[in-house]
């Protein structure tokens, strides 16, 4: 697929734009495969994003089909059609449930456009949600059938979407995949954070870095905070991430009940995620469900941070021997981890920290992603596509 003598042509689907490890992740394999020649549009929703624009700065085509609101359906698909008729897609790629159910409504206005799938969770509680979310799950599951091809960033994701009964012989496994340039030990952006935060280089820091959702365990994140600190006040813990102003609420009274008071920081997401996980001592993902492939594991492995997680989706695959692994849903069990991340020597800090990012470097770099999405859709595109885990 390439610009320069292939007409095949890539059209990306997405929600948006805005900080999020789908997003980012999103962006780099658009930015990667347009250097490597193929020709990418990558459409949004919702117009803005700040990673839209990161995207434009490399010649990379974004068009916004400007949804107003949940009820804008009739005119945004009318607009969403007209965008693909100007695009001519090879490929349409869905990226996320509604993206992925919107392609194969597209398909009769592009019957010669092979439609692909991003699936990126696993062992979603749908429960949790509203009915919306649940209906969309369910129609997504039974339209998977006529996807041509579907891309699951975990082996969790995998096994979930087959016990669904999505189609395993269109699936494939490709692991997200980590800027090694970009994260990476920087002790300068460290120093940098720590002043801005006003934490003292002799001041512990423990960090839960993601979106303020219940999946991703900020509870049990709390309450753990509180169990190491009854005999510590050498530690302060950090929470970054965005979400709704009524669970942020909830979150933060649960973190005065504990009496965390000032030990706990929340600071919004932002562009210099890469120094935050310098700045930290230890980073966790106490993920309770839903997690398939997460990138704040990876970066943070790439950045030398050590990482105590939760064995939800393939975290425990991706940091193998090199950080420390719990049962989710357990305080106790991620506080006693952190404490033995915490109290380990020296010596073995530096093994740990030289031991994580090699493995990214080796297993899940950025470069391993681009190469294998553009085999794999390569294939799609002229033979099909063979199971391939």
């Amino acid at each position: 697929m390439k610009r320069s003598d292939d007409p095949n042509r890539l059209f990306f689907l997405t929600r948006s734009l805005s900080y999020g490890g789908s997003e980012r992740q999103l962006v780099a394999l658009a930015k990667g495969l347009w250097k490597q020649g193929v020709f990418v549009t990558v459409a949004t929703f919702y117009a803005g994003g700040p990673l839209g624009r990161d995207l434009e700065s490399t010649g990379v085509p974004v068009e916004s089909i400007g949804k107003r609101s949940r009820w804008d359906v009739l005119g945004f698909f009318w607009r969403l059609v007209r965008l693909v008729f100007r695009s001519r897609p090879t490929i349409l790629h869905g990226y996320l449930a509604t993206a992925n159910i919107l392609t194969v409504l597209l398909k009769p206005f592009c019957p010669s456009a092979k439609i692909v799938w991003g699936l990126r969770a696993s062992n979603m509680e749908l429960e949790r949600y509203g009915h919306v979310d649940q209906i969309q799950s369910w129609v997504e599951c039974k339209l998977s059938c006529f996807a041509d091809l579907i891309v699951v960033n975990s082996h969790a994701g995998f096994d979930f979407a087959a016990r669904k009964g999505f189609p395993q012989e269109k699936m494939v496994v490709i692991p997200n995949g980590i800027d090694v340039d970009r994260f990476s030990p920087d002790s300068l952006a460290r120093q940098r954070i720590r002043q801005a935060w006003g934490i003292p280089e002799d001041m512990q820091l423990i960090g839960l870095v993601g979106r303020l959702d219940p999946m991703k365990g900020h509870d049990t994140f709390i309450k753990a905070a509180a169990l190491l600190s009854r005999g510590r006040d050498n530690i302060r813990y950090i929470c970054v991430g965005d979400g709704s102003d009524a669970f942020k609420q909830k979150l933060v009274a649960l973190s005065k009940e504990m009496g965390l008071g000032h030990r706990l920081i929340w600071v919004s997401a932002g562009d210099d995620v890469e120094a935050i996980y310098n700045a930290l001592d230890l980073v966790t993902s106490c993920s309770s469900y839903g997690e398939g492939f997460s990138n704040v594991i990876g970066e943070v492995m790439a950045c030398g941070r050590p990482c105590v997680v939760t064995d939800v989706g393939d975290a425990k695959r991706i940091v193998g021997d090199t950080g420390y692994v719990v049962a989710p849903g357990n305080p106790a069990a991620l506080a006693s981890a952190w404490q033995e991340a915490l109290d380990a020597s020296g010596p073995e800090k530096t093994r740990r920290s030289q031991m994580a990012r090699r493995r990214v470097v080796e297993h899940f770099s950025l470069d391993r992603l681009i190469e294998e999405t553009a085999r794999v859709l390569e294939t799609a595109v002229k033979t099909g596509v063979q199971r391939m885990i």
